[in-house]
């Protein structure tokens, strides 16, 4: 279950999923993860045990970028629980964006985004 102060993007998943099988986009439209983004999901993606909504051949990874004071302007790729809780313990603002992605087809569709 969400925490509060998070932004759940569950219905925008769905509707993206629905447009897809309707035919109203195609495969290299909703498959378009960026190679960077691949890349964190083969090696530091966290698996969500859930398959792929569009290749049904792999699973599906959480990656979870954080944006805020002192980080690189592309944002860190938080890579464990004990990583993330050390940039909550920091002073400032921090956002932690989660994108799930298959490592297979490509497909990304952003989770939630919360605040640390």
């Amino acid at each position: 279950m969400p925490s509060p102060g998070t932004v759940d993007y569950r219905l925008l998943r769905q509707s993206r999923l629905g447009d897809y099988r309707s035919g109203r986009l195609a495969q290299h439209e909703v498959c378009d993860a960026h190679p960077e983004l691949r890349r964190a999901a083969e090696h530091h993606g966290r698996a969500i045990g859930e398959p792929c909504p569009i290749c049904e051949d792999a699973d599906l990874v959480h990656v979870t970028y954080v944006f805020g004071p002192r980080l690189p302007p592309f944002g860190r790729c938080v890579t464990s629980a004990e990583e993330m809780a050390k940039l909550s313990r920091r002073s400032g603002r921090f956002t932690a964006y989660v994108v799930e992605v298959c490592p297979e087809c490509s497909w990304n569709h952003l989770s939630q985004v919360f605040e640390l």
